[in-house]
């Protein structure tokens, strides 16, 4: 592995612009669990369709936060890891131009870095399906412990944590995340299965436009035949390496 890893410190060096591209295996060793993951990951216990959809959310509230109530007080407990910390650094050093990231647990800011990219949404903040007003997700929960159903001071409507449920358009942070692609001539996916559409598509795109790509991922995906070079690896040791290799 210690070859592929001084190989990606290279592609590294050499990039003009270099992009990453993160999913859930990325927040694994904060605590988070991933959603795909066969027999592990959270769809293979429960029906998205009813606890992580617009449809499932609109019918049955109740339902929702009584299924993300500790899921989301374990992500504000969750703190970042080492990919995190590397992902800053290689922006803070001038490697890495931005983090476009599928997760919403906000660990990428919380680590440093500073161009992220949500394109899920991002859990601590909220907002009122009919004024659009804004909440954190504190404000949200105490009314979830008080009520079952946090509704708007204002106008009484649903509150709902910002991030993308099925059924849902993407964040703006999309639109920008493909022109972040558009420029990059590196591309490095770290800890995503690549199953989940439109994000998946950003990576052919890349190697229609020229860049190179990585995927550093524990599992096969569907775009690895594409890959310039490919690492089959849990993340942990593979960034602890990057860092040495970069500081050599």
């Amino acid at each position: 592995m210690r070859e592929h890893i001084e190989r990606l410190a290279q592609m590294l060096r050499e990039a003009r612009y270099a992009v990453a591209l993160t999913g859930a295996g990325v927040s694994t060793d904060s605590g988070i669990p991933d959603f795909r993951s066969p027999g592990t990951g959270l769809w293979a216990q429960y029906n998205p369709l009813e606890v992580a959809s617009i449809g499932g959310f609109r019918s049955n509230p109740q339902r929702f936060y009584e299924f993300w109530r500790q899921r989301f007080a374990k992500l504000a407990d969750a703190q970042p890891n080492i990919t995190h910390t590397v992902l800053a650094e290689l922006e803070a050093r001038g490697y890495l131009k931005c983090v476009i990231t599928q997760n919403i647990d906000d660990l990428h800011r919380r680590a440093g870095s500073k161009r992220v990219l949500e394109v899920h949404g991002n859990y601590t903040r909220g907002l009122c399906l009919g004024c659009k007003r804004t909440y954190t997700i504190h404000e949200i929960f105490e009314k979830v412990e008080r009520h079952r159903v946090p509704l708007c001071d204002h106008c009484k409507n649903l509150l709902k944590p910002d991030v993308v449920l099925f059924g849902e358009l993407l964040t703006p942070d999309f639109d920008q995340a493909l022109e972040e692609i558009a420029q990059s001539d590196l591309v490095i996916v770290l800890g995503s299965s690549l199953e989940v559409y439109p994000v998946a598509g950003l990576v052919p795109q890349a190697k229609s436009l020229g860049a190179r790509l990585v995927i550093i991922n524990r599992d096969e995906t569907s775009y690895d035949r594409l890959a310039d070079l490919l690492i089959r690896s849990e993340l942990h040791p593979v960034m602890a390496e990057l860092r040495r290799a970069l500081s050599s």
